[in-house]
């Protein structure tokens, strides 16, 4: 039961640098001390999407709860990154941590710095195959689709990490 003006927010973790794991596991802790995680999926090993040359990631979904308004929560995963120790290269090139909000209850908002529900997750198995582990019956708010109903257009290898 979520608390009463308390939304679920689904947010996609993400690392393909160093000790991938390490760095999910330390944004965890850091996310931790800002809203209450629910349920985290088992985290899996993906092939690279879009700059392909680059090391596979580690990639899970953490299902949070919280009062923090949307571009508030966005700004204090953006920190928690940098805490980690994220340094900035290039669009889709390889990241200590990778923070997206992925779904923010069921709005929606597209604003130049933030678009939630997050315009690619309805396409790729590297968010999709981890939300449906803890919430395959979310509804996308926009498409009307529930989350285990999507097929993945961009085929690529998917294995549970240890």
């Amino acid at each position: 039961m979520v608390e009463p003006n308390h939304e679920l927010v689904y947010i996609g973790l993400g690392s393909n640098v160093g000790d991938r794991r390490f760095y999910i596991d330390r944004a965890l802790d850091l996310l931790a001390e800002t809203v209450a995680i629910r349920a985290v999926s088992s985290i899996y090993e993906t092939d690279p999407v879009g700059y392909k040359i680059q090391a596979p990631f580690l990639n899970g979904v953490a299902e949070v709860e919280t009062l923090i308004p949307p571009h508030d929560l966005f700004r204090r995963l953006q920190e928690i990154e940098i805490e980690v120790g994220r340094q900035l290269r290039f669009r889709w090139g390889p990241r200590e941590i990778d923070l997206d909000i992925l779904m923010y209850g069921n709005r929606i908002i597209d604003t130049p710095n933030l678009t939630i529900p997050h315009p690619e997750m309805h396409r790729r198995d590297f968010v999709l195959i981890p939300l449906c582990e803890i919430a395959n019956n979310l509804v996308h708010p926009i498409l009307q689709k529930e989350i285990q109903d999507f097929k993945c257009s961009e085929p690529i290898q998917i294995r549970r990490f240890k």
